[in-house]
């Protein structure tokens, strides 16, 4: 946990006549106010740009909202799984102010210890997650990649343990076909999570970027 403090600095206002003459002090504050005011930069508007400026802010605006839009589809549906808001990353435009161009969001990738059930609904969750923009990124489908991993083993803990039983059905010859079907599922799922833990290792995250 981060506990940020602000300070305030109290400026002494003007003095008032009957009261006296200012403090040294404060007359030093005064001048160095009066100094800053003289000195404060005002941020050009629009109008008072050029053609290449006014379109690197168009360009500026339209990444501002695409990766705002982008991070907080990654956050609602995240859910409880999102550690804290959008980080977004800036870039200074021509008319002085602060454009998004860069950002992510952090997200809890951690199974539920003892409950595969559990790890499987919240690894479906976090694939939704990471999937959830319209234009997910490299990095947004690695953290998919991770979370189909978590999915797939959380489903073979689950078979092992008799989990999210069915009555089993038998074929003509008495054998049991569910167990069999089963046990042929449960290789395919294996080879699936092999491949994509390997995606995982070589990439994913917990950070879903836009």
């Amino acid at each position: 946990m981060q506990i940020h403090s602000t300070s305030t600095a109290i400026i002494p206002g003007p003095r008032v006549a009957g009261q006296g003459t200012a403090a040294p002090e404060q007359q030093d504050v005064h001048q160095e106010v009066a100094n800053k005011d003289r000195t404060r930069t005002v941020p050009p508007s629009p109008k008072d740009l050029d053609q290449a400026q006014l379109q690197q802010l168009d360009k500026l605006r339209q990444r501002d909202r695409e990766v705002r839009n982008h991070e907080m589809a990654h956050l609602a549906a995240a859910g409880a799984y999102a550690l804290g808001g959008p980080t977004f990353e800036y870039q200074k435009g021509p008319d002085g102010q602060r454009y998004a161009v860069g950002g992510h969001v952090n997200i809890d990738t951690s199974p539920v210890p003892g409950d595969p059930e559990a790890t499987l609904r919240k690894a479906e969750t976090i694939r939704r997650a990471a999937l959830a923009p319209g234009d997910p990124s490299p990095q947004d489908r690695s953290v998919a990649a991770a979370a189909s991993a978590m999915a797939i083993k959380a489903q073979i803990e689950i078979q092992q343990t008799g989990g999210l039983d069915k009555p089993a059905a038998t074929d003509a010859n008495g054998q049991n076909a569910a167990k069999h079907a089963g046990d042929q599922r449960q290789k395919a799922q294996e080879a699936q999570y092999l491949d994509a833990l390997s995606m995982e290792k070589a990439g994913g995250k917990i950070d879903l970027f836009g």
